[in-house]
């Protein structure tokens, strides 16, 4: 009869198995359990309503025009006019939010040298205006 030699190694290839099963569970179900919850804040009734934006308008050759949102007319302005009325209507109401509505074929520069002046007045409250895409059609 032959005798048996002891084994003196460990075959490592069924733990190597066991620990790629354990990484892969734990890589699924990491992401499940990081649950995040976002405490909005709550709105309580407005005490006064919100002012109409008034709207700077940039024609495609750079002119400056303001009007009210409510208003259909618009009125030219120079760059020393637009900081001032700018100045004026930040002084009747420091929350005014103002909407800018430039030509489509402007250069974007002269659209961010406009949000600067805006900055530089004092505004708080700028939007840029955008239509649907499906209006323009």
């Amino acid at each position: 009869m032959r005798q048996r030699r002891l084994m003196n190694q460990i075959n490592v290839v069924p733990y190597i198995d066991v620990m790629l099963v354990l990484l892969v569970i734990f890589m699924v179900t990491a992401p499940m359990i990081q649950t995040g919850t976002i405490n909005v804040p709550s709105a309580g009734q407005v005490s006064a309503p919100p002012t109409e934006a008034i709207v700077i308008e940039v024609k495609a050759d750079g002119a400056l025009a303001l009007r009210a949102s409510t208003s259909g007319t618009s009125r030219p302005v120079s760059n020393t006019e637009f900081q001032r009325a700018i100045s004026e209507a930040l002084a009747k109401n420091a929350e005014q939010s103002f909407l800018v509505a430039a030509d489509s074929k402007l250069p974007y520069q002269k659209v961010i040298d406009v949000l600067e002046a805006a900055r530089n007045a004092g505004v708080q409250k700028i939007s840029l205006q955008t239509q649907s895409s499906t209006a323009s059609r």
